[in-house]
This record gives structure tokens, sequence and C-alpha cells, in this order.
């Protein structure tokens, strides 16, 4: 009875989720439809079709967010019309729309990081809707949303693999040959239909009452005796870490922001998540006074930490999102430690502002950092007396880290945005030009300066292997440190010295080194690197070699090593395809 009466309170709880967010579920679902049809039609649309289905889904997505926030603020009003509430949600398809035409054409660095910043703007306000017009227990409303989200998972992952479970003995037991992609559409129809569902079953309604509402006890001992511990200590360790370098001056400039951002980002949230048991508990009052005030300090050597690099380097999109998480941050310790009536609807809602501030607007990332660059760009031509009426002039005979860091910023650009948004450099300016115009050639630092590297093909999917006019096809893991046998002849690849060898009755046919030909085509490939970072033209990675007895054809993939002190290349792994030809 118990679990029919589960089941029964499963399916009441799914319908309340349609009833109140109809619009939220009906998107979700049709995105479920979207992606198993992309899955089964993927394979035969062209590059080009995919992404627009690819576009088109995460505009979808994009409506979840959007839909809930329009249903959330219709909530807020009594008696609004029905004709109203149909207008509202119409205004959201058309900025879709207008979303998907314009924001939306293309699937780069820049639309991505605005999509996402997108999202966690309209997440973050569907948290804080239906609590801007009253005064107390938003942290209550927060925690039974969080609890709900947590369920659901659970009930979500348990139904998945029971589901699993069920198809794999099936599978066994009847040799049903149940594809892999069963298991992805359930999965699909799970997270993107049931979970939702549930979960927005157990969203509070925007009138509930909680002055009865009781903190939960399990989230009060994993807060104060497991979290707050545990922060307690790595204060603890980062205050004697910054010790250690104040007094051997030492400062490791990479490091320290990683060690202080997502810290001090949970210890916001463990402050918001014990503020209603301030007044009931010491331990969790105490820490709410004292820990505001002494991560200020570790949060200054951050930010000390975070200039010396961007004065190396400038701002770049990363570099932003670190910096204004960082002041969010600041901003709501200070706010903890002098705000005495405090909101702590104040910290998502500033939150969500800063997102969506970081990707439109002329503080955005992608503008600040573009500013940065171009900034940095003249101070660098400025001090070589390259910078003549704005525009470049010509000089072979600077540093060569200046020549390095030039050639950065121009890749910056180049990866990231456009070449255009570069001041100075003439019209139609392309990287190849840079000796015409800087007076040197490109230098890629992170390829030939770093000890490391690792060079690969970006294969079109479904890439096809041409083996015509060749007899055999053989992978390089095939044949390493094993022979295989083809007519008459034996072929065998040894990785510790690179050397492939095939020979007939134990005489020699053929040898090749395979770190020299790796060398062949890193040499081929330098001025390509200029344009695809790291990335190999697949022109480059071919290779014929032939003698009176075989002819072979390698096809390299990927190229890793590391660059030696005195600059020699070293080979470390090649992996390729041969293809063999008896004659």
């Amino acid at each position: 009875m118990k679990v029919v009466n589960k089941l029964k309170n499963i399916y009441s709880s799914i319908k309340k989720s349609i009833r109140r967010f109809p619009i939220t579920i009906a998107i979700s679902t049709t995105l479920v439809i979207m992606l198993i049809i992309l899955s089964e039609k993927g394979a035969n649309l062209s590059i080009e079709s995919r992404k627009i289905f690819e576009r088109v889904n995460m505009i979808i997505a994009l409506g979840i967010p959007m839909s809930l926030c329009i249903k959330l603020i219709y909530e807020q009003k009594d008696n609004l019309k029905g004709i109203y509430k149909a207008i509202g949600y119409i205004l959201g398809a058309i900025v879709l729309i207008l979303y998907y035409k314009f924001l939306l054409k293309d699937l780069n660095m820049v639309s991505t990081i605005r999509y996402i910043g997108v999202s966690i703007f309209l997440y973050l306000a569907f948290s804080y809707i239906p609590w801007i017009k009253r005064k107390e227990d938003y942290e209550f409303y927060i925690i039974k949303v969080f609890s709900s989200f947590f369920l659901t998972a659970i009930y979500s992952f348990v139904l998945l693999m029971g589901v699993f479970a069920i198809f794999f003995t099936i599978d066994q037991l009847f040799n049903a040959n149940i594809s892999g992609k069963t298991y992805y559409y359930t999965f699909l129809i799970v997270g993107g239909i049931f979970a939702p569902s549930m979960f927005l079953a157990k969203i509070p309604e925007t009138n509930a009452d909680f002055s009865e509402y009781n903190y939960p006890k399990s989230l009060k001992v994993l807060l104060l005796y497991i979290v707050i511990p545990l922060i307690s200590i790595y204060t603890t360790i980062l205050y004697i870490y910054f010790g250690k370098i104040i007094i051997t001056k030492n400062w490791p400039q990479g490091i320290v922001s990683h060690l202080v951002l997502w810290y001090s980002t949970v210890s916001v949230a463990v402050v918001f998540f014990i503020s209603p048991i301030l007044k009931e508990n010491k331990w969790a009052n105490r820490f709410k006074f004292w820990f505001p005030k002494l991560i200020i300090p570790i949060l200054i050597m951050m930010f000390i930490s975070m200039g010396i690099r961007i004065n190396e380097y400038g701002i770049t999109e990363n570099r932003y999102f670190a910096l204004v998480l960082g002041l969010w941050v600041l901003g709501i310790m200070l706010y903890f430690i002098f705000s005495k009536k405090q909101k702590n609807i104040i910290i998502p809602i500033v939150l969500s502002i800063i997102a969506l501030n970081s990707a439109f607007g002329p503080l955005s990332s992608f503008n600040v950092s573009k500013r940065s660059q171009n900034n940095r760009l003249k101070s660098i031509l400025t001090r070589n007396n390259m910078l003549v009426d704005n525009k470049v002039e010509a000089a072979s005979n600077i540093s060569i880290e200046d020549k390095e860091e030039i050639s950065m910023i121009l890749n910056y650009f180049n990866t990231n945005h456009s070449l255009e948004n570069v001041k100075y450099l003439p019209e139609d300016f392309k990287i190849n030009n840079m000796e015409e115009v800087f007076g040197f050639s490109y230098i890629e630092k992170n390829i030939y300066n770093n000890e490391y590297f690792y060079y690969y093909t970006q294969q079109e999917r479904n890439n096809i292997i041409d083996i015509k006019d060749y007899d055999y096809l053989l992978n390089n893991y095939r044949i390493l440190d094993r022979s295989v046998k083809v007519d008459n002849m034996e072929i065998f690849y040894n990785k510790e010295n690179f050397k492939l060898t095939i020979k007939e009755l134990d005489n020699l046919v053929y040898e090749a080194n395979i770190s020299d030909l790796a060398n062949e085509i890193i040499e081929k490939q330098k001025d390509d690197f200029i344009e695809n970072r790291n990335r190999l033209n697949p022109e480059n990675t071919t290779i014929i070699k032939e003698n009176e007895k075989v002819g072979v054809k390698f096809i390299v993939n990927s190229i890793s090593g590391r660059i030696a002190s005195e600059g020699e290349t070293i080979i470390e792994d090649v992996e390729f395809t041969v293809l063999i030809k008896i004659k």
C-alpha cells in the first residue's frame, strides 16, 4: 500500500505541476522531442543543418527559465486577465526568436558566454521573483527550493537506474539487442519531462506561509558541524600561506585566485543558509559575525594576485569573470559587516545583474577585454617606437618577449573576436601579414616556448579514409609492439624507437622512423598554426612513401611531445593510420 500511495503522490505532483506550469512543461517536453529527432536524423544532416538544429534547441532550453519567470511574475498579480497572460508569453516567444536571429548566429565563444550569462540571469531571477515584495523568510523559501531539487534528483536517479536495469536484464536474458539510443532517450525523458514536473510541483506558492516551517535538522548538522569547521580550517591554512608569501616575498601569481575564489563564494552561500538560525545558535552567530571580517584580508591578497596577472597580460574574459565574482563576494561580505537590517535576497539579485552585465553593454566581459588588450598592444608598440600616427610601423629589432606578446594579443582577437577589433592595423589584415606590417613573423608562444605540446587533427564527422590503390589499412595501436602478418609480410611498430618495419621472410622490405615523419609534419604545419592553434591541417598530415616492393601512406592523427631547453623538439607519442600497397 505504501508503494501505491507513493505512486499516487508522484502522479498527483505531476498533475499539479502541469496545472501550475503548463507552458514550462510543454517547452521541456518539446526540447526532449527535438533532441531525440536530432539524434535520429543527425547523421543525415549537413553540418550547417545540424548547427541550426543545435541553436534552435538552445533557444528552446532558454525558454524554460524564461517561461518560469513570466509565470511567477503573473502570480504576483491576483486578478490579471487571461489575455494579458497570453500577451506576456507571446512577447517572450518573440524575444527568443530575436535572440536566435541576432545573438545566436554562430556558436562561438562570444555567443556561448552570452547564452550562459542570460541563462544564469533567468534562473537566478526565478529564485527571487516570488519574494521581491515580501520581507521575511526568503532563506526558508530557497531552502525549500533546494530541498525539492535534491529530492527530485534522487527520485530521478533511482527511476533512471531502475529502468536501465530492466533494459539490461531483458537484453541479456532475451537477446533483445536494446540499442544505446534507448538508454539515451530514457535519460532524456526522465531528465527532461519527469524531473522538471516533479521539481516544479514542489515549488512553494507565492503566498506560501513559512511561519511554522522548521529548519531542516540535516542541513543544520551539515552546515554547523561539517561545512563551517572545514571553512574555518581552510581560512586558517590560507592565513598561514599568505604569511609565508609575505615573509618569503615569493608570490605564486596563478594559484592564489583559485585558492580563494570558490571557497569565498561557497562561504557566501553558507552565511546565507545559516541566517535563519543566528538567534538560536551561538556557533552560527559567531561565524556570521567574525567570518566576513576575517575573509577581507584574504580577498585583498586575491585581488593583488589578480592585479599582478592583469598588469602583465591584460584582461581576458576568464580574468574578467574571476574579477567580477571576487568583487561580488567582497561587496556581499561588506554588506554582512555594515548592514544592520539585512535582506539576503540582495545576494542573488546583485549576482543576476552582474551575470547580465557581463554578457551585454559597454562593461561586458567582451568589451572590457577588447579594450584592455588594445591598450596592452598600444603600450608595447609605443615603448618600441612602432606607433606612428596611430598606425603600426614595422620594426624587427624588438625583444623576443615583445614579439611574443604582440603575437598573443593578435591571436586572442583572431580566436575569440575579430582582427577588425584591433586598433592600428590596416584593413583586411591577416596574421599571415605580420612580417609585412610588424617587421617580424608570428610567434606562437604556447606552442614553441612551452615545455609540452599536443597537436591534433579536427576531422569532420563521419570522416572517410580513401583506401583506393592500397591493399591494407592498420591503426598504430594494432601493430604496437606486436607483429601483424599480411600475406607473406610481417608488420611491426616499436614505440620505443618509433620504428615501423615491414619484413618479408625475415628480410627487411621497408622501414620508417615515425618521429622523423612527425617532425616533418610540424615543419610543414608552422604557418597553419597561426590560424588554427595546436590543430593540424589534414593536408599536412598525409605522407606517402614507397620503394620497389611496397607503397606506404601515413595519416597522422595527433603528435605530442616537449621542447627541450636547447629548443629541440622531442616527440613522445604519435597516433597514426598506415595504408599499405603490396607491389
